[in-house]
């Protein structure tokens, strides 16, 4: 068993509001879009070495590489073009 846990949503649904999200701005020219956008995956873990390993398995089926930050953070991310796909792990102290 991992030391982490992923809040992960459900897939499908996630698809699919991400295409309802590219057709409503298509559809409605007048909708504002900001210049970059992120989407987070967050991982939860009680120890640094539980928050690195999470974030390491969502990092490696993106084909990018894992941050120490410092002080217990971790992060990964890939872009593509102005949108970032993050993952984060953030000391439980530090959660609100």
């Amino acid at each position: 068993m991992s030391d982490y846990v992923i809040r992960s949503g459900d897939r499908a649904a996630f698809l699919a509001g991400l295409r309802e999200l590219v057709d409503f701005p298509k559809a409605n020219p007048a909708v504002v879009v900001p210049r970059r956008a992120s989407v987070a995956v967050l991982v939860d873990a009680s120890d640094s070495a539980g928050r690195r390993e999470g974030v390491v398995s969502v990092a490696t089926p993106l084909g990018v590489p894992t941050e120490d930050l410092g002080r217990g953070y971790f992060d990964a991310r890939r872009e593509f073009g102005p949108i970032a796909y993050v993952v984060v792990a953030i000391p439980p102290g530090e959660r609100q």
